[in-house]
């Protein structure tokens, strides 16, 4: 066996691998809920205002030094802020608001740009709120292989949120 043959084996087996990552899924979607005892007009009051989500941003309950800075309205569309902290930097605003829902568009820079939404519903025992986070991993196999793990990892985030927003409604 030549060094040539060593080579050709092991170009043709990264090419495999980085080819097989493309089998991965390329879009995302993370979701997990809880029963409030609130009423969704509150929920949604919190979740769309710069200060109200701050009263639950789960990401500041793993990171108390994560520094955050307001930008646009208060409330509403356009509103949001940028952060920076142990898990990275970006900037997360407000980019729809429905009767049950607010949608968040977040820039997370070369990490990706994923969506995420926060719906409450009116039930019997108070209200059902769904956080969710839909993202395109686009081809980048790094990101698909990362993206097998994004519901654990973003999972925990959110059911720490709901766990904030329960409490702060």
């Amino acid at each position: 066996m030549t060094i040539w043959t060593i080579l050709a084996g092991g170009t043709g087996l990264l090419a495999l691998t980085a080819a097989g990552t493309l089998l991965l899924p390329r879009h995302i979607h993370v979701e997990r809920h809880a029963a409030i005892d609130a009423d969704p007009a509150a929920v949604l009051a919190l979740a769309r205002s710069n200060e109200g989500y701050q009263r639950f941003n789960p990401y500041l309950t793993a990171d108390p030094a994560l520094k955050i800075s307001h930008f646009g309205p208060q409330s509403g569309v356009g509103s949001g802020f940028d952060f920076d902290g142990k898990d990275g930097t970006g900037r997360q605003t407000v980019a729809e608001i429905s009767a049950d829902a607010v949608r968040y568009d977040i820039d997370l820079g070369a990490m990706g740009q994923p969506t995420q939404m926060i719906k409450a519903v009116a039930t019997a025992h108070g209200t059902d709120v769904t956080w969710s986070m839909d993202m395109d991993l686009g081809f980048n196999p790094v990101a698909r292989v990362f993206g097998l793990f994004m519901d654990g990892m973003i999972g925990k985030t959110f059911e720490q949120g709901l766990t904030n927003l329960a409490s702060a409604t």
